[in-house]
């Protein structure tokens, strides 16, 4: 039996390398995970003035989505050595309104890209900052930073690297190990 989780993926480019490894690991982690892509990009920026009883269609459209899954797998770029805005307003977005946080328990996982040697490092760990606020067990090895991403993908980024393939399919089934062993 599958667990669902919500795929949430930091950059809001189509064609982005953070996307194409999602989709990697999507592929990879099947059957025991149903990655469910949950998009962020049309989300107004979290403002406490407009969360009323008729907040922003899209802000419920995405607690809805988020809320239906049992544990989170983030996979981001790095902006200036962190995450992406749009990636931090989701989580303050599905964090509001006070008490009523869609990410509360939820296992996470965070999968950091970047096209240099540097992998996401900064990104990966400002990430885990506020899961830590938001009370997402997040897993902690293997770590996943994948660096030179586009050299591991072809044309149609599609994933060529037998090694990043075997790491990407091992990560994704310690992720599931790790939502079963933390599943409140």
């Amino acid at each position: 039996m599958s667990v669902r989780v919500a795929l949430i993926v930091g950059s809001l480019r189509e064609g982005s390398y953070s996307r194409h490894i999602a989709q990697a690991i999507k592929e990879l982690a099947q059957p025991a995970l149903d990655l469910v892509p949950v998009e962020f990009g049309d989300l107004p920026l979290y403002n406490p003035d407009l969360d009323t009883d008729a907040p922003p269609a899209a802000w419920t459209r995405f607690r809805e989505e988020v809320a239906t899954t049992e544990a989170v797998l983030f996979v981001t770029p790095e902006y200036n050595r962190s995450i992406p805005g749009g990636l931090k307003n989701a989580l303050d977005v599905g964090s509001r309104p006070y008490g009523h946080s869609v990410w509360q328990a939820k296992p996470a996982a965070i999968v950091s890209v970047s096209p240099g040697a540097v992998s996401g490092f900064g990104a990966n760990h400002h990430l885990r900052q506020p899961l830590v606020f938001l009370n997402m067990p997040t897993l902690q090895q293997p770590e996943a930073y994948i660096g030179n991403v586009a050299a591991l993908l072809d044309e149609r980024g599609k994933l060529t690297n037998p090694g990043t393939r075997d790491f990407l399919k091992a990560f994704a089934d310690a992720f599931a190990a790790w939502i079963e062993k933390t599943k409140a």
